[in-house]
């Protein structure tokens, strides 16, 4: 498995002609790097290898097709050949006599969070299957209708976990409201329940990871109490390992990297950061935690991983992969930074350089291997306000706002941005890139941007 890291053009491209060429293995399908199978693309790098993509767009310019989405949800789309999947959640009717969810703090305290929303409705959460090339719905089924377990964040949606792929099953995961594996013809093949699963009537968020026959899920709760990571069966569902945590809820994607010789399942936490043997929940290492509610995802590179936090106390860690015990007092834990993280978005290591944002889109560039600062502050040209994950591709980090306004900014040691597009309508999930094209969910339509009249399987003009 290869893992994230900027790879050269020619590199990429090379590599990404070989997987193309390889469907299948041993009845199993290969992804290729031109496939975007999971939260955050091929490696959870959020990078793309491909060139050639557009970086100008409107809500007429190099809009191939768009697709109108029924309900909310904030999952990003995963694209595998020609497939298209996604989730979203439809609200109901108003349940007679249910109230928001009330919480328990630390001290033992009710408290209902002013924010928190939506169990006093009915939901129906359902996934869909798109054409890559015309935006055509080629299956849509509802997976769950009924009352949902915890109330959601305002700005939140029951539809926030993005699926995971093999080429041979689907991996649609909502939190406490169950995981269901369906194929790609639409035919569901088993679903797994996660009953009491509270998370402070702030709703869903982490995204589930496959690795080899396994299909794993981060399960923290509110206050630590019976928090799991767990990995199940990816043909049946049935359990293969459970380890226990002790971390409070979290919203942040484990990320499966390689160091040594050996794979580990690292995962971000109020209380730590900790790396697993993905094949037994084994723990391999710890080192201290983000402090703050753990929701960007991590990313990695250069022998390292990456942890970052912004809700209240900002941080960003720098920690050598390799090591065993608490390794928070030791060399492994490179370097710290202390600002310029932000509270949802997630970073993004691009070459050399880690790309810290805030909410407000302030980016900080540092040498991924030092934390060394190469500048602070470089500012989009409007105002704005993100919850999307960056992404990037050919040189370029794609940043997409809550007003629907995208960012292409020039990667490196230097702030430059290149261009600004907008398709008018909020953006809240991160895009995906694939065979050529960026699919950027709005709160309303699916869009594929590509560049007109270069194709003809790209269904230009296709408005549904």
């Amino acid at each position: 498995m290869i893992h994230p890291r900027a790879i050269p053009p020619i590199r990429a491209t090379l590599y990404s002609l070989i997987c193309g060429a390889l469907i299948f293995c041993g009845g199993r399908a290969l992804a290729g790097e031109n496939d975007w199978p999971q939260w955050r693309g091929p490696h959870g790098s959020g990078i793309s290898p491909e060139t050639n993509l557009p970086t100008e767009w409107s809500d007429t310019r190099n809009v191939l097709w768009k697709t109108r989405i029924p309900g909310m949800g904030h999952s990003s789309p995963i694209v595998w050949g020609n497939r298209i999947f996604l989730t979203t959640s439809v609200e109901g009717a108003p349940i007679p006599g249910r109230t928001r969810v009330i919480h328990k703090d630390a001290k033992g305290e009710e408290y209902i969070h002013p924010d928190s929303m939506g169990a006093d409705h009915n939901y129906s959460l359902r996934v869909l299957s798109i054409d890559r090339d015309t935006g055509r719905v080629l299956w849509q089924h509802e997976v769950y209708d009924g009352p949902v377990q915890d109330d959601r964040h305002r700005r939140n949606t029951y539809a926030s976990c993005t699926p995971v792929t093999d080429g041979r099953y689907v991996y649609f995961f909502f939190e406490a409201q169950g995981l269901y594996c369906y194929d790609f013809d639409g035919n569901q093949i088993w679903k797994a329940s996660f009953p009491d699963w509270l998370k402070g009537g702030m709703g869903p968020g982490i995204s589930p990871v496959l690795y080899e026959n396994l299909v794993i899920l981060q399960c923290d709760r509110e206050l630590g109490e019976g928090s799991y990571i767990t990995a199940l069966d990816k043909g049946t569902g049935k359990t293969v390992w459970k380890t226990e945590r002790k971390n409070r809820r979290s919203w942040a994607t484990p990320l499966l990297v390689a160091a040594g010789g050996r794979t580990e399942l690292v995962t971000s936490g109020v209380e730590a950061v900790i790396s697993y043997d993905p094949a037994t929940g084994k723990e391999l290492w710890r080192s201290k935690g983000v402090v703050s509610h753990a929701i960007p995802s991590l990313v990695t590179g250069h022998g390292m991983v990456f942890a970052t936090a912004g809700s209240g106390a900002k941080v960003a860690m720098g920690i050598k992969l390799g090591g065993s015990g608490n390794i928070t007092d030791t060399p492994h834990l490179v370097w710290e930074y202390r600002k310029g993280t932000a509270y949802v978005p997630s970073p993004i290591l691009y070459g050399d350089y880690l790309y810290l944002m805030t909410e407000a889109g302030l980016l900080t560039c540092l040498d991924a291997r030092t934390g060394e600062v190469k500048y602070e502050g470089g500012r989009v040209p409007i105002a704005a306000s993100f919850k999307a994950s960056p992404v990037a591709f050919e040189g370029m980090i794609l940043l997409t706002s809550e007003d629907g306004d995208s960012f292409v900014i020039k990667a490196g040691p230097e702030h430059e941005v290149l261009r600004t597009n907008s398709l008018g309508e909020p953006i809240w999930a991160s895009p995906a890139i694939s065979h050529g094209r960026i699919f950027i969910r709005t709160d309303r339509h699916l869009y594929c941007i590509g560049k007109q009249g270069e194709s003809a399987e790209n269904g230009t003009g296709n408005y549904r």
